[in-house]
């Protein structure tokens, strides 16, 4: 039985293309940037983020509230560690 299933997977699968694995040069450009540009802005987005909330901090220092300030800057923290891990992340799951 093994034989035969054997026998039936290489003739089915024996027609079947492997394409190349390479984009086009303009592609790759292209997409190349969009991504270079989206990765800017998430590490702008980090930076300002920080900044936003080391000052939510300080004003709600000096009013006397107490805030859950610190679980916001984890937050953030980690979608700075995200959007920088982002790129070797991929290239290790798909290469």
């Amino acid at each position: 039985m093994s034989t035969l299933l054997i026998e039936a997977s290489n003739v089915l699968a024996g027609g079947v293309p492997q394409p190349e694995s390479n984009a086009p040069g303009e592609l790759s450009d292209k997409v190349n940037t969009v991504l270079g540009i989206v990765a800017w802005a998430g590490t702008a987005a980090g930076v300002l983020g920080v900044l936003v909330t080391g000052a939510m901090m300080a004003i709600s220092v000096k009013r006397g509230e107490s805030s859950e300030h610190m679980s916001r800057l984890g937050m953030v923290l980690g979608g700075c560690v995200l959007v920088s891990t982002a790129g070797p992340l991929v290239g290790f799951v798909f290469n």
